[in-house]
């Protein structure tokens, strides 16, 4: 028994570790066109965010009942060790995908480590597929989807009812709804992606036989799961912020509020039925919407596709890696000591490559932040013939300033 209480201690701790990866690797998903208009500091911006995913997590507990009781079937002998491999898998592809800056999804990186992970220590029938692609599979294709078409449809709107308006009035109008929207969408995010890691140490506990099957989170799991998403939120996963920011499309004020507001109603929707979709997918989904929404607007196709490609490896690549800790950690408790360590050297040498060219708040602050962006990609430039930029109102992506007085100058002098 003492055993088994150490393990699950070992779990919850991997657990919470996992949940502060998520809040970095997600904190764009709020924030990133906030950030990328000036319509907040990028500290500022991740700090308000810190403080709404806390608040978030004690909203709801249907997404945390989806994966303690869901996914996974925990009268099928679920033990801690495959838990512990699960969220090994997870935290792994985490760090990989955000030192490649990409904004794959931390939920399904979970669901696929904890899948994985099941099915090399239990066996397929311990993984409920009717739940999986109910739960998991379908919002994971309509999600974005339907959050695309939302921003997309808000984008048009919101330029036709402010033609002809001052385009500093509406500029300024559309950050503070910008400011809005994303702490909406950073309630959301609290509201989905805290309860995950409550289901899963929920299912530990489980596991471990300290609460009894089909249980709600315990308080100290709701307090503790929020605290270290709000951690992790707070240092700010700067890498995705760029890439969602301003490497996937230009973004406008307006063009972020639509964004913003579409992903916040989306995921608050799904939160309420227990659907644990990505968030990550939602809010990429938006931005593209909204980028498309624009006439003239930028959508890097080649950063989308990389996105979509990252989204689609998650689920199998999580497995693989959670998989092969599962069937290590079945070895006893040398197993679960080697797969410790090997997930601790594993971070650190991720860590250690992170720093040969880190990307800080101070690189977002920057005008000259998207001086490397990738250029237009042949079918934006092919859609930007047909339908031009408009010349008047909410082009400019920020107020004059007197940096942005210097930029026609420093433009004619390169």
């Amino acid at each position: 028994m003492e055993h088994i209480t150490l393990l699950i201690g070992i779990v919850i701790v991997t657990a919470l570790v996992f949940d502060f990866t998520n809040g970095f690797h997600d904190t764009a998903n709020a924030m990133a066109t906030t950030i990328s208009t000036g319509a907040l500091k990028p500290k500022v911006a991740v700090a308000m965010s810190a403080v709404l995913n806390l608040v978030g997590a004690f909203l709801s507990v249907e997404v945390a009942k989806t994966i303690s009781g869901g996914i996974i079937d925990e009268s099928a002998g679920i033990r801690p060790e495959v838990i512990f491999a699960g969220l090994v898998g997870a935290i792994v592809w985490n760090l990989l995908t955000w030192l490649a800056g990409l904004p794959s999804s931390s939920s399904h990186a979970l669901f696929g480590g904890l899948i994985g992970a099941t099915v090399v220590s239990v066996g397929f029938d311990a993984v409920n597929a009717d739940k999986v692609v109910m739960k998991v599979l379908i919002p994971a294709v309509a999600a974005p989807i339907v959050a695309g078409l939302a921003a997309w449809c808000a984008t048009r709107l919101t330029y036709r009812l402010a033609r002809g308006r001052d385009e500093r009035d509406t500029a300024k109008g559309y950050r503070a709804g910008q400011i809005a929207s994303a702490a909406l969408v950073s309630l959301a995010h609290g509201t989905n992606d805290a309860q995950k890691t409550m289901g899963v140490i929920t299912l530990a506990l489980v596991a471990g036989g300290v609460v009894a099957p089909h249980s709600d989170p315990p308080l100290w799991v709701i307090v503790s799961a929020g605290l270290a998403i709000a951690l992790g939120t707070y240092l700010g996963g700067w890498r995705i912020i760029q890439t969602l920011g301003k490497g996937l499309t230009d973004i406008k004020p307006a063009q972020g509020f639509a964004a913003q507001t579409g992903a916040a109603t989306v995921i608050l929707a799904s939160s309420h039925i227990g659907f644990a979709l990505s968030t990550t997918q939602v809010c990429s989904g938006s931005i593209m919407g909204a980028g498309l929404g624009r006439k003239g607007g930028v959508v890097r196709w080649s950063t989308a596709g990389r996105m979509v490609m990252a989204w689609g490896l998650t689920l199998p690549a999580a497995g693989l890696v959670a998989g092969g800790a599962a069937l290590l950690a079945d070895q006893g408790d040398w197993g679960v000591a080697a797969v410790a360590v090997l997930g601790l050297a594993v971070s650190a040498a991720i860590w250690l490559a992170s720093r040969r060219k880190p990307v800080t708040h101070d690189d977002l602050d920057s005008r000259d932040a998207v001086a490397g962006a990738e250029p237009a990609g042949v079918v934006t430039q092919a859609l930007q013939a047909v339908a031009p930029p408009p010349a008047g109102p909410l082009t400019a992506a920020v107020s004059p300033s007197p940096e942005a007085g210097r930029a026609p100058a420093a433009a004619a002098a390169s």
